[in-house]
C-alpha cells in the first residue's frame, strides 16, 4: 500500500524559508520520479517541481524557479523542497505525488500560508 506523509508546513512571513518533507513508504521508492504540486483556495492544483529517479533531474515551475529546491533521499524514502524567498502567493496547501505506472498517488497535504 502506498503511503505518501508530507511535513514541513506552517506560517511564515514573505521573505522567509520552510523546508517540506514527504515520506514514502509502500513501493521502490528510488525507482521513482517524484513531485510537489500545490493548490490555492479557488484555483486548480498545479505542479511545483520533480525530481527524477536517483536524482539526475529536476524541473521546476516558472513561478518558483531560483527559490525552490527540490533533493531526494532514497535511503530514506524521502523527497523534500526546500523553499526560501517565499512570496505570499505560495500560500497553497502542498502535496507529495508519485506517479506509478497509470497510478497517482498523492499524499494528504500540509498548509503553506506566507503572511505578514
Amino acid at each position: 500500500q502506498v503511503q505518501l506523509v508530507e511535513s514541513g508546513g506552517g506560517l511564515v512571513q514573505p521573505g522567509g524559508s520552510l523546508r517540506l518533507s514527504c515520506a514514502a513508504s509502500g513501493f521502490f521508492f528510488s525507482s521513482y520520479a517524484m513531485s510537489w504540486y500545490r493548490q490555492a483556495p479557488g484555483k486548480e492544483r498545479e505542479l511545483v517541481a520533480t525530481i527524477s529517479s536517483a536524482g539526475r533531474s529536476t524541473n521546476y515551475a516558472d513561478s518558483v524557479k531560483g527559490r525552490f529546491t527540490i533533493s531526494r533521499d532514497d535511503p530514506k524514502n524521502t523527497v523534500h523542497i526546500q523553499m526560501n524567498s517565499l512570496k505570499p502567493e505560495d500560500t497553497a496547501v502542498y502535496y507529495c505525488n508519485a506517479r506509478l505506472g497509470a497510478v497517482e498517488n498523492w499524499g494528504q497535504g500540509t498548509q503553506v500560508t506566507v503572511s505578514s
